[in-house]
């Protein structure tokens, strides 16, 4: 499952191709365990008791942000392959500026399963470019082996 986060880092500016949804959702999830774990580093000489500005600079804070500004390109690039896997634009991401219907909708697409044929950004990384009607045609070939 790691292999999964690892590899957008890898992918880490490429904007063309598919992602599946288990690459996407699971590149989601340690990027978000990993910026909450930084976060209460981050944060964390707050609860010192100290209410100085200065404190809150610490060497967590900057790990913190130079994780986050480090992940921002690799986030939105494989979001934007997830958009192609299910036959959208990677334009379509710009709907997250909508207020609230823009982040559910965004959401539902994140969400939906991926496209079976080929489209314009290559063969489907979930079903190999094998369609509905290709599964009987490959389950007939199977029977008449047997």
């Amino acid at each position: 499952m790691m292999q999964y986060y690892l590899d957008a880092f890898r992918n880490y500016a490429n904007f063309t191709g598919r992602a599946r949804r288990q690459q996407f959702w699971m590149f989601a999830l340690f990027n978000t365990i990993i910026t909450i774990v930084l976060w209460f580093f981050a944060i964390g000489p707050l609860f010192s008791g100290s209410n100085a500005v200065e404190d809150i600079f610490t060497p967590g804070y900057f790990v913190y942000m130079a994780y986050t500004l480090a992940a921002f390109i690799p986030s939105l690039a494989i979001s934007v392959r997830r958009l192609h896997d299910i036959g959208k634009s990677g334009w379509y991401y710009l709907v997250i500026l909508i207020p609230l219907a823009g982040v559910i909708w965004l959401l539902v697409m994140m969400c939906t399963d991926s496209q079976q044929e080929e489209n314009k950004w290559g063969v489907s990384p979930k079903y190999g470019g094998f369609t509905a009607s290709d599964d009987t045609a490959i389950d007939s070939i199977g029977t008449e082996l047997e």
